[in-house]
């Protein structure tokens, strides 16, 4: 689902809100997480899950192409964990027609 699809169902799920005022509604929202994670704060929402930064320490790699050591500097990335209800829901849904066969 992209952002303007978001806008599109809350629009159409809350037709108090016009499709502007979805689209502000999630943006403030999204900027809001962002804002979070920037800061390094956790964000968790029960039933869905929680968003954190992981830390990757800094470590020695080497060049593919040339074999030389090369110094790879710490990282942060924002990491998503699934909450349990959400990964029930998930892994009770019945396969489709669509879905490929593993």
């Amino acid at each position: 689902m992209t952002r303007s699809e978001l806008v599109t169902a809350l629009a159409e799920r809350f037709p108090q809100l016009s499709p502007r005022d979805a689209d502000i509604a999630a943006r403030a929202i999204l900027d809001a997480m962002c804002d979070t994670l920037i800061k390094g704060q956790r964000i968790e929402i029960r039933g869905f899950g929680s968003f954190a930064i992981n830390r990757r320490p800094a470590r020695v790699g080497r060049n593919p192409r040339s074999g030389e050591q090369v110094l790879v500097p710490e990282k942060r990335t924002p990491h998503f964990k699934v909450g349990k209800a959400l990964r029930e829901a998930v892994d009770n849904l019945k396969p489709t027609k669509n879905d490929s066969a593993a």
